[in-house]
């Protein structure tokens, strides 16, 4: 079987799905993006610019106009079928809610080409717990990014016992393409690899100031301090956005759902979510590069 993948639509234009969509056009290829909303897709424009500037001043190759040029070629659209109807990979970056991906790929098996394989960025659910929902579970596999793409650059790949040989290897090729260092997973790993290593290491963190036993910044500086490391575990839950480790820590243990309590009345309920919205554990400046 051939695989040529050209077309690749992004679902969720969050802060990790917008990074993806616009390395993918970045590297050639012919994205959509898509998401719930107009307001959704207002900040992906807004996303997009910015990663646009970010990209002139980081990015080789991204200078005479290729960065603006490419924010400009990306398709957005509210319309879940026109998003997939051509796409040779769909990659899925919306909520980490199993029940939410799971209604989604029911939708999905309807509506793409036979030929379209399916990837998940979920950065901790397996793909065994999604692949029954898919109606191609040899389509199917996890393609996961790490935030920051652009100089973050591994993708990891890891497929279920369904997963065709040769879909694996062209999501493999696929990722190197788009300028990233393919990691493949040989078995399902909740965490994949990056995540189990990284994600007790941030759940600590918010234990430390959700519990009350310090606050963020003297979490932060212990760790730059011993480490020489330039940013702590709650800046980086700032970058990451803290939905995220909300939407992790709701459907942990007792104890992580308690926190994830205190991190949605504290923060997400005020609409501190991190750098995105100015203001996390820290505050940003969100004026314009």
């Amino acid at each position: 079987m051939t695989i040529n993948i050209r077309k690749v639509t992004v679902l969720g234009t969050g802060v990790l799905g917008s990074q993806i969509a616009y390395q993918t056009a970045f590297s050639g290829f012919d994205v959509t993006a898509y998401d719930i909303t107009e307001d959704a897709l207002a900040a992906a424009r807004d996303r997009f610019t910015g990663l646009a500037t970010i990209y002139r001043d980081e990015v080789p190759g991204a200078h005479d106009g290729k960065a603006e040029n490419v924010a400009a070629a990306i398709t957005l659209t509210t319309n879940i079928g026109a998003a997939v109807r051509e796409a040779d990979l769909v990659i899925e970056a919306i909520p980490e809610v199993l029940s939410i991906k799971q209604h989604t790929y029911e939708l999905l098996s309807t509506i793409a080409p036979e030929r379209t394989i399916f990837a998940t960025n979920s950065s901790t659910l397996l793909p065994s717990a999604i692949v029954g929902f898919t109606g191609r579970p040899d389509k199917f596999l996890a393609l996961h990014f790490a935030n920051e793409i652009w100089k973050r650059n591994i993708a990891e790949v890891m497929g279920t016992t369904h997963t065709a040989p040769e879909v694996f290897r062209a999501v493999v090729d696929f990722a190197a393409t788009i300028g990233m260092v393919p990691v493949e997973i040989h078995k399902e790993k909740a965490g994949y690899i990056l995540n189990s290593l990284l994600g007790p290491f941030l759940v600590g963190a918010i234990e430390l100031v959700g519990d009350g036993y310090a606050d963020a910044a003297t979490v932060d500086a212990t760790w730059k301090i011993v480490t020489d490391m330039p940013a702590g575990p709650c800046q980086m839950l700032d970058i990451v956005g803290l939905n995220t480790p909300y939407n992790i820590l709701a459907n942990g243990t007792d104890h992580q759902q308690q926190l994830a309590k205190w991190l949605k009345d504290n923060y997400i309920d005020q609409g501190k979510l991190g750098v995105a919205t100015g203001e996390g554990f820290y505050r940003y400046d969100t004026s314009p590069r």
